[in-house]
């Protein structure tokens, strides 16, 4: 927090205009680097196959691995961009 406070500083003593952004379902749009596997949630598991998983090809909110994958793939977007 602090270094937020930092940075509005110095764009209030330099006159810098400040803008901020929200990307909707954040977490949901970065892709993983590891392979993760879930169990079948209640009722979308298959008659006879209740053992087996899924395998996520994206993240999910409340995986561990979903802010580090958002982080990479705007990261990734950002430097593509020349910042």
């Amino acid at each position: 927090m602090e270094s937020v406070r930092l940075l509005l500083a110095v764009a209030a003593h330099a006159s810098w205009g400040v803008h901020h952004m929200d990307v909707k379902s954040a977490f949901l749009n970065g892709e993983l680097a590891e392979e993760v596997y879930v169990q079948q949630p209640p009722g979308f598991a298959v008659d006879g196959q209740e053992h087996k998983v899924y395998r996520l090809r994206k993240a999910l909110y409340g995986l561990l691995q979903a802010p580090r994958a958002w982080n990479a793939k705007l990261d990734d977007s950002l430097m593509s961009l020349g910042f």
